[in-house]
């Protein structure tokens, strides 16, 4: 059996920072950060999953941009992180406790998921080059 895709997205604001989001719920993993993102549905290409994500929530309109890589996780399934940058909207919590802007010093200093964490060596150049800025 194929391993199934999670999409996660690396939203960069153009000024050296990237959006966490906090963790709500299920209470094992409350108050952890992570990409926002989630499970892609049948027939969903990547990108389109990501943007269903990110509007359901955070209530933004994303444009998917570079990939920044993948990692197994539990259930035979695949985290696939690309970088986004918002084409409408404010980003806000509709399903997390908290979102946060951080720049690649402060990145480190959030309790990361452990399927988040390898990728963020590769998305720290990003910040620091400015990458998606307008």
């Amino acid at each position: 059996m194929a391993a199934r895709c999670v999409v996660g997205a690396a939203i960069l604001d153009g000024h050296g920072r990237v959006l966490a989001a906090q963790r709500a719920k299920p209470p094992d993993l409350a108050g952890r950060w992570e990409f926002p993102g989630g499970k892609l549905r049948p027939g969903e290409s990547e990108h389109d999953g990501l943007v269903r994500e990110c509007a359901e929530e955070l209530g933004v309109t994303v444009a998917p941009q570079r990939f920044v890589g993948d990692v197994p996780i539990p259930g035979n399934r695949r985290l696939r992180v690309w970088t986004a940058l918002i084409v409408h909207g404010e980003p806000t919590p509709i399903e997390h406790r908290e979102l946060r802007w951080v720049t690649a010093e402060e990145i480190d200093d959030l309790d990361w998921l452990e399927p988040d964490r390898p990728l963020l060596p590769a998305l720290k150049p990003l910040l620091s080059d400015g990458y998606g800025q307008a």
